[in-house]
């Protein structure tokens, strides 16, 4: 039987969970006292705002169970230990995670994407652990990445190739900015060992096939690294069904809390993994010559944990599993053709990234004929439309499709038509205010 699309989330079901975040009601609140327009947020790839659920549940963790984790016996050290594991197997739900030991807390996605590479390099350097010549690299040896990768998930490959010997490549990016499985399948080879890219590109919007990738890169005995920033707040998503190896997100852009990421990893793999920090309560064994590590997830997690914002996750996590991924992603989508639409419409402006609505999420960033990036966000920031300018930390993938920045405008769950449309109208304006509007 042929499964319904979801139903997307409705106007007024939207209106209903803007009034659930603080940011949306104060200016909501203003721009009826005022009569100017509330200020369209169009930056949710950036960061996203948060429901006061989440805000509350870190505040009154704070003012009620703040207490040290995993340390000490005391009832206060049970209960936020409780609140730290429970938020960590929520996030484990959420993503498909088969047992809560396969997340890390990270400090940010970069952050788990480094403690993935920093650790291939630790084993490399001869402090590997029982299991870690999987992740043995030198000359002949190949990393492979893409050329429309965010910088966080192209330096610390960079780096691990000059560590060890390794060759560094990459897939190029097409016209568009876009690349395919068929690149894929063309660059990987016997040879390579890391094949990391990003779910969904931050800069085009673009959905890559990652379970098809992630077969692949098996195939060839390639570890497969994902950057799931921009589609873990957006779409369902299950990284086991997807197979892939390790996968990082963060916190800040899924309604929760600054400070904290997420890594995850297959069981064994991240048994096998060395420490690139360590420290306390990684430990379990120190003497004056050698340590010996905690199994995973606390082998990674030295030191205070940011136990509030982990907290805060756990909230954002159960704020989306009520409204549901499958209707968010469906409104999004709404939204995302809206935009498309409106930018195929307008002349004088590049869309970056694939024209087809059904091949990106969430986002779409234009290049305007005639106008530099930050003239453009000048211009519908003094219009009330917030967006993003500049490289996006992507800037090969800039520089392969022949331009310095681009202005993006990203959507969430929250978002409304009206944002879109204003969006559309500003872009218009400021090609008519700098005077490069051009004939259709």
């Amino acid at each position: 039987m042929e499964t319904m699309p979801a139903l997307a989330l409705t106007p007024a079901e939207v209106a209903e969970l803007r009034a659930a975040f603080p940011y949306f009601a104060a200016h909501d609140a203003s721009a009826a006292r005022t009569g100017a327009p509330t200020p369209a947020y169009l930056d949710a790839a950036a960061t996203s705002q948060r429901p006061a659920e989440v805000l509350d549940a870190e505040r009154r963790f704070l003012e009620t169970a703040n207490a040290a984790v995993h340390r000490g016996t005391s009832g206060a050290v049970g209960t936020a230990t409780e609140a730290f594991e429970g938020a960590r197997a929520a996030v484990a739900r959420f993503v498909g995670a088969a047992a809560p030991e396969q997340i890390v807390w990270a400090e940010n996605a970069t952050d788990a994407l480094n403690i993935v590479a920093l650790g291939i390099a630790e084993a490399n350097a001869g402090l590997g652990l029982a299991g870690s010549e999987r992740f043995a690299l030198g000359p002949g040896d190949e990393i492979l990445v893409t050329e429309a990768e965010h910088h966080a998930n192209l330096i610390p490959w960079q780096r691990l190739a000059a560590k060890t010997g390794a060759s560094f490549r990459y897939i190029p990016a097409r016209e568009d900015g876009t690349w395919s499985l068929d690149d894929a399948r063309a660059a990987l080879n016997e040879r390579t060992r890391i094949f990391a890219f990003a779910h969904v590109s931050n800069a085009t919007g673009y959905v890559a096939p990652v379970a098809e990738l992630a077969e692949l890169a098996r195939s060839v005995g390639a570890l497969t690294v994902l950057d799931a920033c921009q589609s873990v707040p957006h779409i369902p998503v299950d990284f086991a069904a997807l197979g892939v190896d390790f996968a990082a997100f963060s916190g800040h852009k899924m309604l929760g809390p600054n400070g904290i990421g997420v890594l995850y990893g297959r069981p064994e793999l991240l048994a096998a993994l060395p420490p690139s920090r360590t420290g306390g309560s990684a430990i379990t064994k120190v003497t004056m010559e050698r340590a010996d590590f905690m199994p995973p997830p606390m082998r990674f997690e030295p030191g205070t944990q940011p136990v509030s914002q982990v907290v805060g996750l756990g909230a954002a996590v159960s704020f989306l599993e009520a409204v549901g991924m499958e209707r968010a992603a469906a409104r999004e989508h709404e939204l995302v053709e809206r935009l498309v639409a409106g930018i195929a419409a307008t002349p004088g402006v590049r869309l970056l990234g694939p024209s087809d609505p059904a091949h990106r999420i969430a986002l779409a960033a234009v290049s305007i004929e005639g106008l530099h990036a930050h003239d453009v966000g000048q211009f519908l920031d003094e219009q009330g439309v917030l967006v993003r300018v500049g490289h996006h930390c992507a800037q090969p993938l800039h520089r392969a499709l022949g331009i310095t920045s681009s202005t993006r405008a990203s959507v969430h769950l929250t978002t409304t038509e009206d944002e879109v449309d204003r969006f559309l109208d500003a872009i218009r304006g400021a090609q008519r205010y700098f005077g490069v509007e051009v004939a259709a």
